[in-house]
């Protein structure tokens, strides 16, 4: 049942591959590219502190920050230990695909779609009350992550499994977030209560 699964995995690949078009290329390029996306990432620490005042916009950037550490970490960790190689460094693929770049490290599961879904969404998850067009975040990694089967660098899997994976640490850091800040409200106003006892 794996081996069907793998199959499946490398012909559509294969196919989604093939449907590049040269003449975008260029497009595909640059977005695939983390640096390209640092006005994005601006952006997302802005509205996070317009939204988020005071001590509260510090720790909800610590907290993005300590989401996307792991999420790279456990992704890194992840791709040493399974060891399976990118379609573009598979010879077998040689005539079959079309590689626009050429990394040599191992492909499952993809950094690209593990940490571009943490950071989504756990900036969604936080901001989601404040503004109901943050969803649009989310074209960020769908575009990224469609960006690496076209430049031939990762299989539909690795894409599929490394968003999975960027999601569900994002969900878990939120929920350590919300508990701590529920936390340190209540605390918040306990110490108010017994000032104005005083």
């Amino acid at each position: 049942m794996l081996e069907v699964l793998k199959e499946w995995d490398r012909e559509l690949f294969i196919f989604l591959n093939s449907l590049g078009i040269e003449q975008y290329d260029g497009f595909w390029l640059f977005v695939t590219q983390i640096k390209s996306w640092i006005p994005l990432f601006a952006f997302l620490v802005f509205l996070i502190f317009y939204y988020c005042r005071g001590k509260q916009g510090f720790i909800v950037f610590g907290f993005l920050l300590l989401t996307f550490s792991v999420t790279l970490f456990v992704t890194d960790f992840t791709k040493e230990l399974v060891g399976r190689l990118r379609p573009n460094n598979v010879e077998a693929f040689a005539e079959l695909i079309r590689a626009l770049q050429k990394p040599t490290t191992f492909s499952f599961f993809s950094g690209h779609a593990s940490s571009s879904f943490s950071i989504t969404t756990f900036v969604v998850l936080v901001l989601r009350k404040h503004t109901k067009w943050i969803y649009f975040v989310y074209l960020w990694p769908l575009i990224f992550i469609m960006s690496r089967i076209y430049v031939g660098v990762h299989y539909p899997s690795d894409l599929f499994v490394g968003a999975l994976v960027g999601t569900t640490f994002a969900v878990v850091f939120y929920r350590f977030y919300s508990h701590l800040t529920a936390y340190l409200f209540r605390r918040t106003v306990t110490d108010m209560e017994k000032g104005s006892e005083n």
